[in-house]
């Protein structure tokens, strides 16, 4: 069971707890865990771009991604970026592009989708970190992910509004589509992917996402 944010903390181990008990290599010393701010997120991505950071409970928690997982995520940005241009309903943020969805929560989902409606009139297209809420995150499991942390992630995901949330195991040529940290379906590579009534018209069939995220020959 992941630890609350309600409940006190007395160890590290109850820390490492609540955060997903990812590996330690991934948790950053400075600022000390349990004292970080965004402005520290916004600082590592400035001074120290190759390392992307979450905020998780005032810890900074490296982000991870194998170059299969970023191109499965490159891949799945053009189709939906095409889809976009014929319906132009939101825009699109990737794995370096950090989203404040909690006051002291920021995530970067390796594809996000944010509908216009979830922008505020006068936002800032500047903002480093900007707290707009995504209709659908999308996250490329990799190696090093735990199921606490992934558990962890969905429900802050799904406690700051965000409508759809979709898990890509790669291995395994699956997507695990959550309507809540406790509604999913799983679909393999025989399935088709879509927008529902979010992103109404939306069709992607995995095994060809798949197939030419991950091919290196033309004929492969």
């Amino acid at each position: 069971m992941i630890a609350t944010a309600t409940q006190p903390l007395e160890t590290l181990a109850d820390l490492m707890d609540r955060i997903g008990n990812v590996p330690l290599n991934r948790v950053r010393l400075h600022p000390s865990p349990g004292t970080a701010t965004v402005e520290d997120v916004l600082r590592l991505c400035d001074r120290e771009p190759k390392y992307l950071c979450e905020l998780v409970d005032g810890v900074l928690v490296e982000k991870v991604m194998g170059t299969p997982e970023s191109r499965l995520a490159a891949r799945l940005i053009h189709v939906l970026q095409t889809y976009l241009d014929e319906h132009d309903l939101g825009i699109l943020t990737g794995a370096d592009g950090p989203l404040q969805i909690l006051f002291d929560q920021v995530r970067f989902p390796d594809v996000a989708y944010i509908g216009y409606g979830r922008i505020p009139e006068g936002a800032d297209p500047k903002a480093g970190v900007p707290d707009w809420i995504p209709n659908i995150a999308v996250e490329i499991l990799s190696p090093s992910n735990t199921k606490g942390e992934m558990t962890r992630k969905l429900d802050d995901y799904f406690e700051a509004g965000v409508e759809l949330v979709w898990y890509v195991n790669p291995p395994t040529r699956t997507v695990r589509v959550y309507h809540s940290p406790t509604d999913v379906t799983t679909l393999t590579d025989q399935d088709e992917l879509t927008g529902e009534q979010i992103l109404p018209g939306f069709r992607l069939a995995i095994g060809n996402w798949f197939d030419r995220a991950l091919r290196i020959r033309p004929n492969a």
